[in-house]
This record gives structure tokens, sequence and C-alpha cells, in this order.
């Protein structure tokens, strides 16, 4: 019999990792893969791992963000090398990227876990994450990834709920996709416009912005901020800043996307179709 209440959702997303007794949990230090690798440090101690994708598409600032949430939790964790750049069908970058980077790292832990013993690999997909285009997911399965956030039916607001409730730190962090999410499908994925995205968003972080994206589009660059920030944007002044800023770093045109910011934009070009074809996936 499914539980509901939230509490539940916890005690069952514990047993299911009691269940598994030693785990390789996929954290980039975002809200749900550091909820996940804390609750599975609380059940099973020293018999659960938390593993970091070493890549140019992860910002340093996450990493930093990562480590101090497991020195300060006490959890094991260590970093895995992972090579998508050096794959063609991930750097074409057409709406399978995810699924290629994905395959990547869980090929990778798989092997990092197969040295030290560990069977079982889980990351932090949750229920809502079943109404967006992640073909990454479609990678898990073929791994035999387990996701124990979504067998435990939790949302997005629970797990930042229990989150606060366990004094972790991350409650209320943005969403935090990696950088190659902000280049357009059919333009390259590179080291260098990953990393130029990166140096943009931690100019935005300078000026006092919490929730922002730097969609990168060639010599244009279309800034997105959240919309409770976005008054705050439209000011000429801050308008003349991000300009001086983001044609320093070598953008001919910059631009602000009046929408503001919205998880998944570069999703918007994609047909129904092929979003539908990824949702049963997760079902």
């Amino acid at each position: 019999m499914q539980r509901d209440s939230i509490e539940a959702k916890q005690e069952d997303l514990f047993a299911i990792l009691r269940s598994m007794d030693r785990v390789m949990v996929a954290y980039s230090g975002g809200t749900d893969s550091a909820y996940l690798a804390w609750a599975a440090g609380k059940v099973l101690g020293d018999r659960a791992l938390a593993i970091t994708a070493d890549s140019a598409s992860i910002p340093e600032s996450h990493k930093r963000d990562a480590e101090d949430f497991v020195k300060r939790f006490k959890l094991r964790h260590q970093y895995v090398d992972t090579h998508e750049f050096e794959n063609p069908d991930y750097v074409k970058n057409d709406s399978s990227r995810c699924f290629h980077c994905k395959d990547e790292l869980f090929t990778r832990l798989k092997e990092f876990g197969d040295k030290l013993g560990f069977d079982n690999i889980v990351y932090g997909v949750n229920v809502d994450d079943t109404t967006d285009f992640r073909p990454g997911h479609r990678a898990a399965q073929e791994h035999g990834v387990r996701a124990p956030l979504l067998e435990a039916r939790l949302t997005k607001q629970e797990i930042r709920q229990l989150s606060k409730t366990e004094g972790l730190p991350t409650w209320d962090r943005p969403a935090a996709a990696c950088l190659s999410s902000r280049i357009p499908y059919g333009t390259a994925v590179t080291r260098e416009n990953v990393k130029l995205v990166e140096s943009g968003e931690e100019a935005l972080q300078q000026l006092g912005f919490s929730v922002y994206r730097v969609r990168y589009h060639g010599e244009l660059v279309r800034i997105e901020i959240g919309k409770q920030e976005l008054a705050r944007a439209l000011d000429p002044a801050m308008a003349a800043r991000f300009t001086e800023v983001f044609r320093a770093l070598g953008f001919r045109y910059v631009t602000l996307d009046l929408e503001g910011y919205r998880q998944g934009s570069m999703n918007e070009v994609l047909p129904s179709e092929l979003v539908k074809q990824i949702l049963p996936i997760l079902s």
C-alpha cells in the first residue's frame, strides 16, 4: 500500500536504500542529489559513496559547493573523470546529448564501482522530472541505475521541505543543470563555449542575481533572470552593465529574455512528439 505523507515517503526512501546494502550516489551537489547522498549516508554510513563527475560541463562553483556539503555531513565522496567531450555524438549536441552524457557517467561509475565492490548506482531524479524532456533517464534505465526518490514518489517540493527539516543547506538551491544545457541543439558543445557560459553566470552571481541562465547563441547571448528579479535586470543601468560584462567576454549582441528564467527553455524548440517519447520511461 502506497503511503502519501511526506514523513512516510522519507521512511520509504530509507527502506529502499537500506535494501541495497552498498550504494554509489551520482552526486552533483544540487538539491535532489544532495538530499539523496545525505539519506544514503544516514542509512548506510560508509557503505554509501557519493561520486561527482569531474567534467568541463560542471561549474567549478558547483564542485566547491558539493565538497563543502559532504565535508559538513561527513559523507564519503570521490570524483570520477568523464570524457563525454571526446564523444562526437555528444559534441554534435542533438536532442540525445543528455543521453550520451549520462551514458558516459554511468559507464564510469560502473567501472569505479566494480573496483570498490559497489553493485548499486542511484541518482536523484524525482516525480516532477517526469514532466520534462530528459533523455538521460533512458541511459539510467539501460545501465540499471535506480532512482530512489522517484520510487518513493517524492516531489521536488517535498525534497526541499525534507531537506530544510533535516538542516541541509541545499534545500532552497535553484535548479542547476549542466553547462551544456545552455547551448542550443545543433550547435556543437565544446569545452570553450561551456566555460564562456560559466564565466557569464559567475558574473551574474557577482551582480547579485540568484536565479539566472546564460544561453549561448554564437555571437549573441540570451540572459534569463528569475521572474522575481527581472525588474532589477530591466533597469537601464543594469542593462548597460550586462552589455559591458558580456561584450568583454566576446559576445557581440547582448539580450535579456523578457520571459525570464524557465527550466528547460532550450527544449521549447523540440517537437512535442519527441518529448512524449521519453516520459513513459519514468512512469
